[in-house]
């Protein structure tokens, strides 16, 4: 069932993906070779409830951080670990943050480092896409626009889209109706009304679109092993229009001319 917010609603929403934003921004201070992903993660779980939030990802379902570590291939959805990162890795940073009863989700693929030239064309063009997807999310269109906003987007520049893992609607609850593939046809799916909370998140890779969930039984990474890209904003449907609650601005802010 798609849980329709009231205006209301949607404002007290605004406070977790502001936070959640926040969280992505102070996280963003402290990327750079030699920093543990787990280090990372208790940066995050610290400034969350420093700042009257909640973790949610933490302890969901069993999963051990705080926030949800990508690195290189890993698709979504990595264990917080010892992993140093490099020069030349990429990071995405996933979280969801939970503040006055309401969840806030938000992911940023970060370049640590100097990246080779082509691993920083497949960030700017996933994160390009979230931003097309974003533009298909208007009332009376389809969950089918947005996803095939995104699929011709990224394969019109020879990347893959994960067809496994999807965005989400987004409330009460880290994950609500409507699901939100990144693939799809135009046309098809719920239809998009006002109050519409939804997380979209395009997953792209470089090489196959095909993935492998490795033993622990969560982390997601490509088959071939090959980078993969994450970006995510959770965007409210109100009055036709629509309203993207989350912000990079605050990563923008910490990295400058660094910002992708």
């Amino acid at each position: 069932m798609i849980y329709l917010k009231t205006p209301e609603q949607i404002e007290q929403m605004r406070p977790a993906a502001d936070l959640v934003s926040r969280t992505l921004g102070e996280v963003a201070r402290w990327i750079q070779p030699g920093v543990t992903t787990h280090r990372l993660d208790t940066i995050a779980r610290e400034f969350i409830r420093d700042n009257g939030g909640k973790p949610a990802c933490l302890g969901y379902g069993g999963f051990p951080g705080t926030l949800c570590i990508e690195v290189n291939e890993t698709v979504v959805h990595g264990f917080p670990s010892t992993y140093t990162l490099r020069e030349g890795d990429i990071v995405g940073i996933d979280t969801v943050v939970e503040k006055d009863g309401y969840m806030g989700d938000s992911c940023y693929t970060f370049a640590v480092g100097d990246i080779a030239p082509d691993v920083m064309d497949l960030l700017r063009t996933t994160k390009e896409s979230l931003y097309v997807g974003i533009e298909a999310c208007r009332e009376g269109n389809r969950i089918g626009d947005i996803a095939n906003a995104v699929q011709a987007y990224c394969e019109a520049r020879r990347y893959t889209v994960v067809r496994e893992m999807c965005g989400h609607g987004i409330g009460r609850d880290m994950h609500e109706d409507p699901e939100v593939p990144n693939y799809g046809r135009r046309g098809t799916g719920p239809v998009i009304r006002n109050g519409m909370v939804i997380c979209i998140e395009p997953m792209i890779n470089m090489g196959s679109r095909n993935i492998v969930i490795e033993q622990d039984g969560w982390t997601c990474r490509t088959r071939d092993r090959k980078p993969s890209a994450h970006y995510e904003h959770t965007v409210a449907v109100i009055g036709g229009k629509t309203d993207i609650l989350t912000t990079f601005d605050y990563i923008k802010d910490v990295l400058k001319d660094k910002f992708i």
